[in-house]
């Protein structure tokens, strides 16, 4: 009974799973219809709005397309047009090249006629010449080509002598013009400042105890001053100033060894040429060594350490050089102080800018590339040796000849300007002198054979020492010749410029 209880429950739990999961299925089976129904409903709503939204993209694309093909109607027809237009002035400059063709060839048939009738007349002519020249030699006796060197003979003759003429009568105007024309060339010096400057930086004065140094200096018949002159390039002048005698050049390098060989001459006594030879290369050694110890010296007061070798060298080689007046060196040194305190202001690097405003220079006092600016030469310098692109390109562009890419080139460009600007600070005209006298140094050493080269005398002489063995007494006449011409073509001098050209043969043997 008990097991018949529990088939009974169990069958009607089993009974009501089953119409649990019958009446589950139906229930599902409703919401999924009603899902597909309204899923449906929307996509037919989705593709309404699409086939709406292809309507008016497609409506808006005409009328594009339409607007696109009316502009490009309208530009063909534009064309068109314009092209009948230049059809028309095609025609009408054809029609007119046509006629101009048609004059051209009745011009030309009325030449060729009035040719045609030239070459007649021209034949005649000759034939009545001919006939006349016959005759005229008949007459003479002679024939037309004895009549017309005779006649041409005649005429180099008469030519000579009004060349001659002309001459002579140039030259007593020139003589009776000399005395006024000389007198108007000395009142302009005097009206010039020039000849002060160029005292003040070209002449160093020697003091001497006594006359009879001086006459030891001198030589006999002065050959110790002739050889201390052909040694150093510098014009030594012996006046009748007492105690005292002048060195004149403009390169203060150069005066500075004649000052210090006279010194040790005078003090050692010995006063001979192969004496003073020897002196001057000896001083100039020593000269060097001072340059590059200025050099050193300069690069540790300003606070500039790790530079080339050579560019301390040239910056030893500025405190013999003079800018319009003003020391080179001097010059410098004030242009870095400015750009270290500008850069300073600015919050740049100071030491950057001073060590750009030192060099700025450098390009005066090199002997590379003369006929290049000397801030293009002195940036070409700097690049050489190794120095920042910052610092090459500050020292290049301070005179404007290169574009300004550092930050540090408009610094130094103000520097130079402040320092050169001030009142007082510099003269024009030593510059434009101490070009001038180094352009006629350079003209004569671009000569073969030509060992040195000095100016002298403000100026007014030049002094061209040659080898003996590449050229003879006969080239170095032609070569003094060759030098004035191009001086008197190729530069601007006051006054007259006296050439001597000095070609010596030494023969040295030693006993031993």
């Amino acid at each position: 009974m008990f097991l018949y209880y529990i088939l009974a429950a169990v069958a009607g739990a089993a009974l009501a799973l089953a119409i649990y999961i019958l009446v589950s299925r139906s229930a599902s089976k409703g919401r999924a219809d009603a899902i597909i129904e309204k899923a449906n409903l929307e996509a037919e709503s989705i593709k309404q709005q699409k086939i709406l939204q292809a309507k008016e993209k497609f409506l808006q694309m005409k009328g594009e397309h339409e607007s696109f093909v009316s502009k490009k109607n309208n530009e063909l027809h534009e064309r068109e047009n314009n092209i009948k237009s230049r059809e028309g002035q095609l025609k009408q400059q054809q029609a007119d090249l046509d006629r101009r063709q048609h004059d051209l060839d009745s011009q030309k048939g009325q030449v060729n006629a009035l040719k045609n009738k030239l070459d007649a007349k021209m034949e005649e002519c000759e034939r009545v010449t001919a006939q006349v020249n016959k005759e005229l030699e008949n007459i003479a006796g002679m024939s037309a080509e004895d009549a017309r060197k005779m006649l041409v003979e005649n005429m180099k003759a008469e030519a000579r002598s009004e060349a001659q003429a002309y001459i002579n009568d140039t030259m007593d105007e020139a003589r009776l013009n000399a005395a006024k024309e000389a007198k108007r060339i000395v009142i302009n010096t005097i009206q010039r400042t020039a000849t002060e400057t160029a005292i003040e930086n070209a002449v160093t004065t020697f003091p001497i105890e006594n006359d009879e140094v001086k006459g030891r200096i001198i030589g006999r018949e002065g050959r110790n001053i002739r050889a201390l002159e052909a040694a150093t390039g510098v014009e030594i002048v012996v006046d009748d100033t007492p105690d005292a005698i002048l060195l004149s050049a403009f390169d203060p390098v150069r005066r500075e060894v004649a000052r210090l060989a006279l010194h040790q001459l005078v003090i050692d006594g010995r006063i001979h040429p192969a004496r003073i030879e020897e002196v001057v290369t000896k001083v100039s050694k020593q000269l060097e060594d001072e340059i590059l110890e200025t050099g050193k010296r300069t690069c540790i007061d300003m606070g500039v350490h790790g530079l080339n070798l050579e560019l301390v060298k040239l910056i030893g080689r500025m405190k013999y050089r003079s800018s319009y007046g003003q020391n080179l060196l001097q010059h410098s040194r004030e242009v870095a102080n400015i750009c270290a305190i500008m850069a300073s202001e600015l919050g740049m690097n100071p030491k950057v800018a001073r060590r750009a405003g030192l060099l700025h220079d450098i390009g005066k006092v090199s002997d590379q590339d003369p006929e290049l600016p000397h801030a293009l030469l002195g940036a070409k310098l700097a690049e050489q040796y190794k120095e920042r692109p910052e610092i090459c390109n500050a020292v290049g562009a301070h005179h404007e000849e290169m574009e300004m890419t550092s930050i540090y080139a408009p610094l130094v460009l103000v520097a130079d300007a402040i320092s050169g600007a001030r009142p007082g600070a510099r003269r024009e005209v030593i510059e434009s002198y101490i070009k001038r006298l180094k352009g006629m140094e350079d003209l004569a050493a671009s000569y073969p054979g030509v060992t040195k080269s000095y100016a002298i005398q403000a100026g007014r002489e030049l002094r061209v020492i040659v080898g003996a063995e590449e050229v003879s007494d006969e080239q170095a006449a032609r070569l003094s010749t060759d030098i004035a011409q191009r001086i008197q073509d190729e530069m601007t001098y006051p006054g007259q410029v006296k050439i001597t050209v000095i070609r010596e043969t030494r023969s040295v043997a030693i006993a031993k």
